[in-house]
């Protein structure tokens, strides 16, 4: 499976044009005994789509036909909140979605976005593969909902600015920066003493450029995607917050497979999300050169003084708290100690 910059950004660009508008990734087989919908949000053009084509067609071919799995990308279905409604209700049954929107029906689920607990790709999959992991799924799992082992990336979070470089926590100190409307975003960049704006996504670019704000974060192919090097001078690589997309099914209707047909299912799905997982960090890799070539100037900034400024401001204390004892702890296990 091969897909490219240019590929996301096409199908980026379609995607904005078209609304979302188009004929599912239908992989059909007439004689199927198990027809099941897969939404998510992403663009075809995006690693989670391509290699769920790809896992589409071997659960197809290893079950003889029996199973077959249809493809909505890009919203087709629905809002993420439409779609949540819709996998609890059985209206799909099959939903990518990010731990830190989940956390709306299960609060554990977005303990993988908390500010500055994730050096690095290497510690993510440490605790997401392991102990903390299984733990947020056994939230989702008495949340009524069903989920895969593996969670897939979507990316550790940058800051980019169109006054100045963030090189320590100092430098947000009553920075205007755009973020989403999220409890967990808002508290961590209050921690900073920065001034966090609630804007929606749709008004970023414009709000950047007529400077209502200075910077904002999101992932590099989010940053690419939009296009927003264009109104933005710095992208610190603060990797802030990672967030994944866990690949959730609604119980009834993964019930009603046979066991044998579960078994190959979750094998395809789980062995694509670890596909996908070096897809991302290709593209990212790739992403950086890109955009420095369109005029972003990078700069990578320490971790520890963040962690130390979050720390002092009360920022772990309370979410700790939120969270509990025995998810903060499993935290902790893997990313050092934080509160």
């Amino acid at each position: 499976m091969s897909f490219s910059r240019r590929t996301l950004l096409k199908a980026s660009a379609a995607t904005a044009v078209m609304g979302g508008i188009g004929a599912p990734l239908v992989a059909r087989a007439q004689t199927a005994e198990f027809t099941y919908k897969y939404a998510n949000n992403l663009p075809d053009g995006h690693p989670l789509n391509q290699r769920a084509k790809e896992m589409a067609a071997a659960i197809k071919a290893e079950t003889n036909g029996k199973f077959d799995l249809q493809i909505f990308p890009n919203n087709q279905l629905g809002s993420d909140t439409d779609m949540l409604s819709q996998i609890r209700s059985g209206g799909i049954e099959f939903f990518t979605l990010s731990g830190l929107i989940l956390s709306t029906l299960v609060p554990a689920t977005s303990i993988n976005g908390i500010g500055f607990a994730f050096p690095d790709y290497d510690t993510v999959w440490k605790a997401m593969d392991g102990n903390l992991g299984a733990y947020v799924r056994g939230e989702i799992k008495k949340a009524g909902l069903e989920v895969m082992d593996n969670i897939w990336d979507n990316g550790f979070r940058q800051t980019t600015s169109s006054t100045k470089p963030i090189n320590g926590p100092e430098d947000f100190k009553g920075f205007k920066i755009r973020v989403p409307v999220s409890p967990l975003w808002t508290s961590m960049f209050k921690a900073f003493d920065a001034a966090p704006a609630s804007i929606n996504f749709s008004e970023v670019y414009s709000a950047l450029q007529t400077k209502i704000v200075e910077g904002q974060e999101n992932p590099l192919a989010i940053i690419s995607t939009a296009k927003l090097y264009e109104v933005q001078k710095y992208c610190s690589l603060t990797n802030h917050m990672w967030d994944g997309f866990w690949f959730l099914a609604n119980r009834r209707a993964w019930e009603k497979l046979p066991a044998d047909v579960r078994t190959v299912v979750a094998k395809h799905i789980n062995a694509a999300a670890i596909k996908e997982r070096e897809d991302v960090a290709k593209l990212n890799a790739g992403l950086q050169q890109e955009l420095a070539g369109k005029g972003l100037t990078f700069n990578q900034p320490n971790v520890a003084p963040f962690r130390e400024k979050l720390k002092a401001a009360g920022f772990y204390a309370e979410w700790k708290g939120k969270y509990g004892e025995q998810a903060w702890e499993l935290l902790e296990k893997s990313v050092g100690k934080l509160s």
